[in-house]
C-alpha cells in the first residue's frame, strides 16, 4: 500500500526525529530494544540492565557498518585486542547514555501521540518505495526483523520520547549576533606573510655521525628495531569458480530442469485486497462480535471503506480504505492468506478471519493473473544454475580428496595437488600485519603461525576462506621474532640520525635569524650563504590555501608588533622557516545567507556541548554499574 505522506509531516522538528530513529536503526538494530531476552547484563544503569545481547547486537551492527563503508581493511584494526576493547567499550557507553535519557524522558513525563507515531513511519526511508509508503515493504522487513507492527509501535514510542528530550537539549541552543560576527571575523581572515624556507638538507654537509650517536640511537629505541615472525606457505587452493571449467550441462538436464520447475519461472498470481482489522486484545468474544457485526453491515450494502477508516485497528491502512496493496501467495498470516486467495471474483468480501492479529474481513479488489516465462527466456539463467551446482558437487568431492591426501602424506603438498589436479603455489614471506590479499584470512593466517605447522612442518588440515573458497597449506620457510643486530641497522640509524641532526640545525639557523629580525638586524648576508631569499604570501587564509600547513599554523599563532612578529616553522619534511606577519586583513562582510549557516552551525556546537554536559551529569547522578568481564 502506498500512503500519502501527511502534509506539514516535512517540518525541521519532525525531520530531526527521524533523523534520531535511522541513527537509532544503524547503531543498534530495530530487533535489539525488543528481543533481549538474555540475564547476562554487561551494566546495569539505576537497576535496569544492559544485557550483552544488545552490546553484541550493538557491536555487530557497527562493525557491519564500517566494513561496508572502508572494506576489508577494518579487520586489520579489530585484530587488535586493544582497539577492540575500547570500540566495545564506546558502544557500551553509548547505551549507557541512551538509557540515561530514556529514564530521564520517562520521569519527565514526556509523552508520544499515536499520530506523531503514524507519521513518523510513513516518512521513514526504510518503508518507502518512490518517495512514498509501502505498506508491503513495511510489514515485510517487520517480519524479517521478528515483531509485529504494535511491538514496532512500542519500540518507536520509547524511541520518540526518548528523542524529545534529546531534541529540545540540542535544539535550544542558539548563537548570539555577536558570536557569529566574532566567529566569521576569525575565520575569514586573512593574513599577509614574509617567510624564508631553508631545507634541512643545506646543512647536512656539516653533520658528523658518531658511533656513540649510532649506539644511542639504536639502544633508546630498540623496540622499533624487532622485527615479527614471518612465513613463506606453499599452498593448494581450490574454489568453485575454477571448477566450473570442468564442468558442463546438456541441452536437455536444462529443459528437465525448466519442466520440473515451471513454479519458479513464473510471476505469480497477485490479489489486491483491503481488510478490517479489529484486534482481539483482553476480550475475543467482544472483538469478534463487533467484527461479525461490520460484516452483516457489509452484507446489507455499507461502503467498505468507510467501515474500514471508522472501525479497522491497522490505522495505516484505515486511511486508505482497508486497502493492503497486492499481495502474493505466503505472503500473509496463513489463515487470512487462505481466506484472501478463496475469493473468486472482484468485489467478494469473506467471512470473519481469525489470525494473531485478530478478526479480519477482506475484499478483493484486483486480479493480476500468474504469469509463466518461456523456456528460451531462462534457459540461459538454468545453465548457470545446473553450472554451479555441478561445480559445488565437483568441489566438495574435490575437498576431500585434497583433504585425506594431505593428510595421508603429511610432508608435501604435491601429492594432494597432483590429486585434484590443481598447481602448488608459493607465497613471499610475510608477516601476519603484512599477509598477501588471498591470503589474509584470520583462519588461515591462525593455522600458518601455529606450532602445528612450523615446527612439526605438517600439511594444513582443509582452512576454509569462504563458502566457495578453501586452501591446504604448509610452511616452507620461517623467520622468527627477533631484534635486529646493530650492523644490520647501522645504514638506516645513520640516515636517521643525520636528518634528525640536519633539522635541528637548520632549526638552531632559523632562531638565529628570527632573534636578528626582532632585534631590527640586517639578515640578508646570512640568507645569501644558504642561497635563500625572503618570499611573500598575500591574504593567507586558515584553511584551503597553498602554503605548508606548518607555516599557516604559525603565521596565524603572530601578532603585528614586538617579538612575537617572527617565529620559526618546522615543516612535516624536516624543512625548517622562519616566518614573519606583515599585515592583517579583515574578514569580508557577512553576507545573510552565510550568516545563517554560521549562526546554525555554532547553536549545533552548543546544542551537542550542551548534551554531551546533560549526559556527563545524568551519569555522575546514576548508580552505573560495569560488569568486570567486559
Amino acid at each position: 500500500m502506498l500512503e500519502r505522506i501527511r502534509e506539514g509531516s516535512q517540518g525541521p522538528w519532525a525531520m530531526a526525529i527521524i533523523a534520531l530513529i535511522v541513527l537509532s536503526f544503524v547503531f543498534a538494530g530495530v530487533g535489539s530494544y525488543l528481543t533481549s531476552s538474555g540475564t547476562t547484563a554487561v551494566a546495569t544503569v539505576n537497576g535496569e540492565e544492559i544485557s550483552a545481547q544488545e552490546l553484541e547486537r550493538a557491536y555487530q551492527n557497527q562493525r557491519a557498518q564500517m566494513e561496508s563503508q572502508y572494506g576489508e581493511s577494518i579487520a586489520q584494526l579489530f585484530s587488535s585486542e586493544q582497539y577492540l576493547a575500547d570500540f566495545r567499550r564506546n558502544l557500551l557507553d553509548r547505551l549507557i547514555a541512551e538509557k540515561l535519557i530514556q529514564q530521564q524522558a520517562t520521569d519527565m513525563g514526556l509523552r508520544v501521540s499515536d499520530k506523531q507515531i503514524r507519521e513518523t513511519i510513513t516518512q521513514m526511508p526504510e518503508f518507502q518505495f518512490g518517495g512514498q509508503f509501502d505498506n508491503e515493504r513495511f510489514q515485510a522487513i517487520l517480519r524479517q526483523n521478528g515483531f509485529q507492527v504494535a511491538d514496532f509501535r512500542d519500540y518507536l514510542r520509547v524511541q520518540m520520547t526518548q528523542n524529545q528530550l534529546a531534541a529540545a537539549l540540542t535544539n535550544s541552543s542558539f548563537a548570539l549576533d555577536g558570536e557569529v560576527q566574532q566567529a566569521n571575523a576569525l575565520q575569514r581572515q586573512t593574513r599577509d606573510a614574509k617567510y624564508v624556507l631553508v631545507s634541512s638538507d643545506e646543512f647536512a654537509g656539516s653533520i658528523e655521525v658518531t658511533d656513540a650517536d649510532v649506539e644511542a640511537f639504536y639502544n633508546n629505541n630498540i623496540a622499533s628495531f624487532d622485527t615479527d615472525e614471518q612465513v613463506k606457505l606453499a599452498y593448494v587452493k581450490l574454489s568453485v569458480d575454477d571448477l566450473k571449467d570442468r564442468v558442463s550441462v546438456d541441452e536437455e538436464a536444462v529443459r528437465t530442469y525448466y519442466e520440473n520447475n515451471l513454479g519458479s519461472y513464473g510471476k505469480e498470481e497477485e490479489r489486491r485486497v483491503s481488510h478490517i482489522l479489529i484486534e482481539a486484545g483482553d476480550d475475543a468474544d467482544a472483538a469478534k462480535a463487533k467484527a461479525e457485526s461490520l460484516k452483516a453491515e457489509l452484507d446489507n450494502g455499507a461502503d467498505f471503506a468507510a467501515l474500514a477508516e471508522a472501525n479497522s485497528d491497522d490505522t495505516f491502512s484505515a486511511e486508505n480504505g482497508g486497502d493492503l496493496d497486492f499481495i502474493t501467495p505466503e505472503m500473509m498470516d496463513p489463515a487470512f492468506d487462505e481466506a484472501a486467495f478463496a475469493l473468486q471474483n472482484v468485489g467478494d468480501i469473506s467471512d470473519v478471519v481469525e489470525t494473531e492479529f485478530g478478526f479480519h474481513i477482506i475484499k478483493l479488489t484486483d486480479l493480476k493473473e500468474a504469469q509463466v516465462k518461456s523456456f528460451d527466456e531462462v534457459a540461459g539463467e538454468i545453465r548457470d544454475t545446473l553450472l554451479y551446482d555441478a561445480a559445488m558437487e565437483k568441489y566438495f568431492e574435490l575437498q576431500n580428496t585434497l583433504a585425506e591426501i594431505a593428510f595421508e602424506v603429511p610432508d608435501t603438498l604435491e601429492d594432494a595437488a597432483n590429486a585434484v589436479d590443481l598447481p602448488v603455489q608459493e607465497s613471499v614471506v610475510f608477516s601476519r600485519n603484512t599477509a598477501p590479499a588471498d591470503l589474509s584470512f584470520p583462519g588461515l593466517l591462525d593455522v600458518a603461525f601455529s606450532s602445528e605447522l612450523i615446527d612439526e612442518g605438517l600439511n594444513s588440515d582443509i582452512i576454509e576462506l569462504d563458502d566457495e573458497t578453501v586452501v591446504v597449506a604448509r610452511v616452507i620457510e620461517h623467520q622468527p621474532q627477533r631484534t635486529q643486530s646493530l650492523e644490520e641497522v647501522r645504514e638506516g640509524i645513520e640516515a636517521s640520525v643525520k636528518a634528525e641532526k640536519s633539522k635541528e640545525a637548520a632549526e638552531a639557523w632559523a632562531f638565529d635569524i628570527a632573534q636578528k629580525v626582532r632585534a631590527g638586524e640586517s639578515v640578508e648576508s646570512e640568507l645569501a650563504e644558504k642561497s635563500v631569499s625572503w618570499e611573500t604570501a598575500a591574504a593567507v587564509p586558515r584553511a584551503g590555501g597553498t602554503l605548508a600547513r606548518a607555516l599557516v599554523d604559525t603565521l596565524f599563532s603572530l601578532a603585528l608588533e614586538g617579538e612575537d612578529k617572527v617565529d620559526v616553522a618546522t615543516t612535516v619534511n624536516g624543512d625548517v622557516a622562519v616566518v614573519m606577519l606583515e599585515n592583517v586583513n579583515a574578514a569580508p562582510e557577512l553576507e545573510n545567507e552565510l550568516g545563517e549557516s554560521l549562526k546554525q552551525r555554532l547553536a549545533q556546537v552548543q546544542g551537542q556541548r550542551v548534551y554531551q554536559q546533560y549526559i556527563d551529569a545524568l551519569r555522575a547522578n546514576a548508580e552505573v554499574t560495569i560488569s568486570q568481564t567486559l
